[in-house]
């Protein structure tokens, strides 16, 4: 287990300081993460990679010479936000544009899609690429839903060596799209991982037994296996990969492939080494020649016990990017020239800072904004009661970051909405305010969607008049459809979406049958709370959860779980007394 913290919340910024300081050879800090030491050579595109903390080392580890130029890093086992990769973006651009490169999970996609669009609007070209190469989490034919492990640093390294040879940025993204089609990763777990601050792992293997095809992020297995060998374990690992070969590869017999066995927190580079011996002997008796290998910690899951194997089959074009020099923290191949670090004194890369000059609202608008942020604190509070709750529900098919993650959100929302509405901002700039701090601070799916949720309703609200129960309700629903658009949830895929929906309906229903808006919150937190229940009996269609959708039966979606609470804790602030028809 997870041993040495201070405050969870705290964890992920507190790891990333300890290793800034260790590393300053290689990385210095930026507004989201690190970037190079050196910075980006004029010209030249950035690869700016990242995801959640708790993989180390990925993915702060992998950025120097010959790979990442950055990277974001968010909380545990949660996306960065979009300003954290904005940040690191815009530090790490050297005029020719930037490859935001990430493993394929919902919050990452939403996340460094958002910073994208941004970074495009505001000049800097930017392409997107997410990594699908765990074999176990979708069939051949659903590739794209494929999650990213260990198959990351292959098919980051090559389009790093790609942008280290001068290539421009859609060749380089080319580049990182061959190299993902042709990496294949399958892993087997022996234990779960543990959250710092949690009691239990988020799941438990049942002794002599072994989780087949698990994720990174203490996603347990989507099935066991009887306990093997060292052997036994390298036959599967070799055998599942070999059972699909990428396109242009007819057999393994003739071919050449770059070779990934990695630890994923707990299982002893010499029991690694047991391992990759029969790896390297049943990989020769297919005839595939290996080319410079790499056994050890390079994706790993917290203290987790187990390993993932990850072929990247080779060709005329990914081989030499693949054995391109490279000088990371951990990772170093060949011999790269060193380069100068920047002075400790320089001053930190950051993006321009934002305007913080708040609109005034109106008298009206200013008494809303009192009740908003009002609202928030009762959410954060909620929240924080049940941040525990959150993540033993998440966890039981899920990686369970939510309560932490939702904690973090919530409390920045709290803070952000508190300093606006003293400052004289009205309701709407309160909420938008509100959007940004949890968007930012939580990450992860949850993050964006809530980011979403607080801007819909804050458009809404507006900075001038007082709002009705019906302008209220016309907010929810909007926030409703925006998640929607932007998650691509459906009502049915066990997602917050089943309580979003009927507590939106509810709401403008009662709303528009007289319902002043306390009544009509009231009725619409009873749909919520029911729906939520009710999820219990759905099974996951979209995220973490989804390939262990039969895990999940009887236990409430947590993104739905956590809706009903903070509408229900929203509907305790309201009263008759501040509201209109």
């Amino acid at each position: 287990m997870t041993r040495l913290f201070n405050d969870p919340a705290d964890f992920a910024d507190e790891a990333l300081a300890g290793f800034v300081a260790a590393h300053r050879r290689w990385v210095r800090p930026v507004t989201g993460g690190v970037v190079r030491a050196a910075g980006t050579p004029a010209g030249q595109v950035a690869l700016v990679i990242g995801g959640g903390s708790g993989h180390y080392p990925a993915f702060s580890g992998l950025v120097g010479a010959g790979l990442a130029h950055g990277a974001a890093v968010g909380n545990v086992f949660a996306s960065p936000s979009a300003q954290q990769i904005r940040g690191v973006a815009k530090a790490a651009h050297g005029g020719a544009g930037v490859l935001l490169m990430y493993g394929n999970y919902a919050g990452d996609v939403l996340h460094f899609g958002q910073a994208a669009d941004r970074l495009n609007a505001e000049g800097v070209p930017t392409a997107t690429f997410a990594v699908t190469d765990d074999i176990s989490s979708a069939p051949a034919d659903q590739a794209a839903k494929r999650r990213g492990i260990a198959g990351d640093l292959p098919v980051f390294k090559a389009a790093a060596a790609a942008a280290e040879a001068g290539q421009p940025l859609a060749e380089v993204a080319r580049i990182a799209a061959h190299a993902n089609a042709r990496t294949r990763s399958f892993g087997i777990a022996f234990s779960g991982c543990t959250l710092p601050g949690a009691d239990e792992p988020l799941f438990t293997v049942p002794a002599g037994r072994m989780a087949v095809g698990l994720g990174i992020h203490g996603e347990p297995g989507i099935g066991e296996a009887v306990l093997p060998t060292a052997d036994e374990a390298a036959e599967l690992l070799v055998a599942g990969l070999l059972k699909e070969l990428p396109d242009g590869v007819t057999a393994p017999a003739g071919n050449r492939a770059a070779v990934i066995l990695n630890g994923l927190g707990s299982v002893k580079y010499e029991e690694l080494f047991v391992v990759y011996r029969r790896v390297a002997e049943l990989l020769q008796e297919a005839g595939v020649t290996v080319v410079e290998p790499e056994v050890g910690e390079l994706v790993t899951s917290f203290d987790m016990a187990g390993v993932s194997l990850t072929l990247t089959w080779l060709d005329a074009q990914l081989e030499p990017l693949w054995t391109a020099p490279a000088d990371t923290p951990a990772l170093r191949k060949g011999a790269v020239a060193p380069a100068a670090a920047v002075p400790a004194a320089a001053p930190e890369s950051t993006p321009e800072t934002e305007d913080d000059a708040l609109p005034q609202g109106t008298a009206a608008s200013r008494e809303t904004a009192v009740t908003a942020a009002a609202a928030l604190r009762a959410v954060a509070a909620t929240v924080a009661e049940h941040a525990e709750e959150l993540g033993r529900i998440d966890a039981v098919a899920g990686d369970g970051d939510h309560g932490i993650g939702m904690l973090r959100g919530a409390t920045a929302a709290d803070a952000a909405a508190r300093d606006a509405a003293e400052r004289g901002a009205g309701a709407g700039t309160v909420l938008h305010r509100a959007a940004d701090a949890w968007a930012d601070r939580a990450g992860g799916t949850s993050g964006a969607l809530w980011g979403t949720i607080l801007h819909a309703v804050g458009d809404a609200l507006g900075d001038e008049e007082r709002p009705t129960a019906a302008t209220v309700a016309a907010g929810v629903t909007r926030a409703g459809e925006e998640v929607r658009r932007v998650g691509g949830a459906r009502v049915g895929d066990k997602t917050m979406v089943d309580v979003l929906v009927p507590f939106a309906d509810t709401l403008a229903a009662a709303t528009g049958a007289g319902d002043r808006l306390a009544a009509a919150w009231d009725r619409a937190a009873g749909a919520a709370g029911e729906a939520a229940a009710a999820t219990a009996d759905l099974l996951p269609q979209m995220g973490r959860a989804r390939p262990h959708a039969e895990k999940s039966l009887g236990t409430p979606d947590a993104g739905a779980h956590s809706l009903a609470l903070i509408v229900r804790a929203v509907h305790g602030v309201l009263s008759d007394t501040t509201e209109e028809h």
